[in-house]
């Protein structure tokens, strides 16, 4: 068995981070997902392992592993938006389960320079946007 993949029954997404995201796939360690905020293209990379809340919660392999998840969906995000700025950080004080955000800024979005936390109301996603900028990440991440 991949040591990757954590057993069915021993992950599962916070509650909070559910509502507020759509799911893009699942990548040998992380869960891909979209934030529900058109003001930014934001994703998060959620390692699907239980009772983590740091990156020194994950093993030295799975650390190694995370990095290099989050190098993939970084290029493919900025090959997607031609973003000016990739944010990328893991922040984790009003979620606990240990999630990393990638957000792709432009100088003069809704927030620029500032961080994107509270500085407008979040918009949601045309339905039909979402679901190109869904199909663009899965083939650059997944098939790139």
């Amino acid at each position: 068995m991949n040591s990757l993949v954590p057993p069915i029954s021993a992950w599962s997404l916070h509650p909070q981070l559910a509502k507020d995201t759509t799911n893009v796939g699942d990548l040998p360690l992380s869960r891909v997902l979209v934030i529900n905020d058109a003001n930014y293209p934001w994703l998060l990379l959620v390692p699907r392992r239980a009772d983590v809340s740091e990156i020194i919660d994950l093993n030295e392999v799975e650390q190694a592993q995370l990095m290099t998840e989050t190098t993939r969906v970084a290029r493919a995000l900025k090959t997607i938006t031609q973003c000016d700025k990739l944010n990328i950080g893991a922040l984790g004080n009003a979620v606990p389960q240990l999630h990393l955000h990638i957000i792709a800024r432009r100088r003069g979005d809704a927030a620029w320079p500032r961080p994107v936390w509270g500085t407008v109301p979040p918009i949601d996603h045309d339905p039909a946007e979402l679901a190109l900028f869904i199909a663009a990440l899965r083939k650059e991440v997944w098939l790139g």
